[in-house]
């Protein structure tokens, strides 16, 4: 596997030291294998659902939470009481820890779980201070004549 130096970017790019340590975030596996299966779905311009197969979990076994600009998904499967002799399992009862990196203002709205998956719906809430606003072009004379 191929590692990259991002070191250059941070001399040269004043403001983004985040956009290059979420590059670096995106370049390094993590450890998290194809372990469960997950679909990130746009609903609208700023709503947005992840959808993870948990098959097997009850809500009692998973974990949801949000700090900061992370939100990490868990599932600790429970010990099964019976010994069971499989001829083939094709069924993961192993448990799972799987962190997304969640934009700038991003926040949780709720999850449910139906049918064995989990839905974790997400909203962008851009603060009105930021959001884009059209800004009036006056002429040079008017601001002249009211100063």
């Amino acid at each position: 596997m191929r590692t990259y130096d991002l070191t250059p970017l941070y001399r040269s790019a004043i403001g983004f030291d985040r956009l290059a340590q979420l590059a670096e975030h995106a370049a390094a596996n993590n450890g998290n294998s194809g372990y469960p299966p997950y679909s990130i779905e746009l609903l609208g311009e700023n709503r947005y659902r992840i959808t993870m197969a948990v098959a097997g979990f009850s809500m009692d076994e998973l974990e949801i939470s949000s700090e900061g600009e992370k939100l990490l998904v868990k599932g600790n499967k429970a010990e099964s009481q019976t010994e069971r002799k499989y001829l083939y399992q094709g069924i993961a009862e192993r448990g799972f820890e799987r962190t997304f990196q969640l934009a700038d203002y991003v926040t949780v709205l709720g999850a449910s779980l139906e049918n064995g998956l989990l839905n974790v719906d997400l909203v962008r809430e851009i603060p009105e201070a930021l959001k884009p606003r059209k800004i009036e072009i006056t002429s040079s004379r008017l601001l002249d004549s009211q100063s």
